[in-house]
């Protein structure tokens, strides 16, 4: 394993009738993306305050296994299926981790 993990928040706001459609899908996309081998976690947060904000932390092993993820069959089905679900695109923000050490993932 790399010295650094690779992680990933993805910033989203969904259209408030979109909510429950967005968790299904977000779901489904979250449970298939931790049967691949270069990813640590997978976590899908929603905003306790306003439902229609989530954060997904996507933790990869390295910047290759981020890039193969967004090659998967499920990654298409998740983006084709949120598209039209969002109120604005979503952002993304690249970090390394320092802290616990990888081994601790």
């Amino acid at each position: 394993m790399p010295e650094n993990l690779v992680v990933v928040h993805v910033h989203v706001h969904v259209k408030p009738e979109a909510v429950d459609a967005f968790r299904r899908a977000t779901l489904a996309n979250a449970e298939q993306s931790l049967l691949e081998p270069g990813v640590v976690r997978f976590d899908v947060i929603q905003d306790a305050e306003d439902p229609t904000r989530f954060v997904l932390v996507e933790v990869f092993r390295d910047t290759a296994a981020g890039l193969a993820h967004k090659e998967m069959p499920h990654y298409a089905t998740w983006r084709d299926a949120v598209a039209g679900l969002m109120a604005e695109p979503r952002a993304a923000k690249k970090y390394i981790s320092v802290f616990p050490d990888h081994a601790e993932w």
